[in-house]
């Protein structure tokens, strides 16, 4: 019995451990970073640089020598029949004669090198290859970006849960005491059956957003893991608080920070798919220019009746040949003209989009200072309002046990006061979510 219960306690203290390794602990800022290496995301666009690199060197290879070999093995099941004129072995005028040519096996080895020397789109191409590679790399900054701003969402919206439920349990606890005291003036018969049902309204109204609030929560954590790139059944811990978080996100410096259109990230994703169909523009054009390549081509071949290609006494017989290609395009019916003209079209098109990109940049700009600002005021607004319905959701306690005011007065003061705890809450989010996208519109790179 003594080894079993031993047994259970090691099991006990195994299962502890392996919990305590999933745990996670983090700060809104270590979420961030945290983020940035694991989230899904962000593991596919450092993937797709990769595959960029590579996609730069495949086009070099293009222009760079071309080595193949080849082997052919041939055996004739049944050689054919080629038909000469009998007079060639002193027969009869007008007749044939059946002969075959060669031997029933052959082997034909032989190695080519070969070089484009030029071609106008492969110089195209590698240009196309450059800006390929940086419209990777700065997509992969597009997404860390969006990464940060997902995170802190996520983050902020467990914070608030957690206040909220915190805020609910002290209001469900008072609203509890009150329905008690309440039910027992009512069995005194010192107040009306209408007083208790009033208050038993709003304490099953706050109990019934006490449990969808933590149903949020859970989700809220769950969302949070997938953000982070870790398995939704794995525990995070949150270190930071929104009051703490407060302190550090209210930066009125951001609202008179100057902003460079040119240098943000979206500006210049849009600068290179400019330059690519710049790019492709003088691919069309290259395509009226000639390409010229060259070729070495080395072979031995063998020939018996019988499979004797490995011994030492077989023949090989070598050839070599050397060459050139000159492709010069002519006449196309137009069509090389009509695919440069939608070329151009398209750059120009890009040139429009450049400009309205960088028009809705600056208003994005203005717009989030203005959102970052109104969230500002209204944490202040709010934080005073709570004070003051916190003051009148007394009194009117105070006036309804006395008998001076009415149930309907206490549940409004009661329902007003609930709803400026939600606002503050919202408020201390709003502050630290719309720094986030400020802070994105500003361009203001990851720490």
């Amino acid at each position: 019995m003594r080894h079993r219960i031993i047994i259970i306690y090691s099991i006990c203290f195994l299962n502890l451990g392996f919990a305590q390794e999933k745990a996670h602990h983090f700060s809104l800022d270590e979420a961030v970073a945290f983020a940035l290496e694991n989230n899904y995301n962000a593991k596919i666009a450092v993937n797709a640089v990769a595959a960029a690199h590579q996609k730069q060197w495949e086009t070099t290879t293009i222009g760079l020598p071309k080595v193949n070999a080849k082997i052919d093995y041939q055996h004739w099941l049944k050689q054919a029949i080629t038909l000469l004129p009998a007079e060639i072995v002193g027969g009869a005028s007008g007749n044939f004669v059946p002969v075959t040519f060669g031997t029933k096996q052959n082997v034909n080895a032989a190695i080519t090198l070969k070089q484009l020397i030029f071609d106008g789109s492969y110089l195209v191409g590698l240009q196309s290859a450059k800006t390929y590679l940086k419209i990777s790399e700065q997509a992969k900054v597009k997404t860390a970006l969006s990464i940060r701003e997902a995170v802190i969402n996520a983050y902020g919206n467990i914070l608030i849960a957690e206040k909220s439920i915190e805020i609910l349990d002290n209001n469900l606890a008072v609203l509890e005491k009150n329905l008690h005291d309440v039910q027992l003036i009512f069995k005194n018969g010192f107040n009306e059956e209408e007083d208790v049902e009033q208050l038993q309204i709003t304490f099953s109204t706050v109990k019934s957003q006490l449990n969808r609030t933590k149903r949020l929560k859970n989700i809220g954590y769950k969302m949070l893991n997938i953000s982070l790139g870790i398995p939704i059944e794995n525990t995070i811990v949150l270190t930071d608080n929104l009051e703490s978080l407060i302190g550090t996100h209210v930066d009125l410096t951001l609202l008179s920070k100057r902003f460079s259109v040119k240098n943000h990230i979206d500006f210049k994703i849009a600068t290179n798919n400019r330059e690519g169909n710049r790019l492709l523009l003088l691919l069309e054009k290259s395509k009226a220019l000639p390409t010229l390549k060259a070729f070495v081509n080395v072979g031995y071949a063998g020939n018996s009746n019988s499979f004797d290609f490995l011994n030492n006494t077989q023949k090989w017989y070598d050839s070599s040949l050397m060459g050139v290609s000159l492709s010069i395009p002519i006449f196309s019916s137009f069509e090389r003209r009509s695919k440069t003209r939608q070329a151009k079209i398209e750059l120009e098109n890009s040139d429009i989009r450049l400009e309205e990109i960088a028009q809705k940049l600056n208003l994005g700009v203005v717009n989030a200072k203005s959102e970052y600002q109104f969230s500002i005021e209204q944490y202040g607004t709010a934080k005073q309002n709570l004070t003051l319905a916190q003051r009148i959701e007394k009194k009117q306690q105070v006036k309804f046990f006395e008998g001076v005011s009415t149930s309907f007065d206490l549940s409004q003061a009661q329902n007003q006061l609930y709803t400026q705890q939600q606002s503050y809450i919202q408020s201390m989010l709003d502050v630290i979510a719309k720094k986030a996208a400020l802070e994105n519109a500003l361009n203001i790179s990851l720490k």
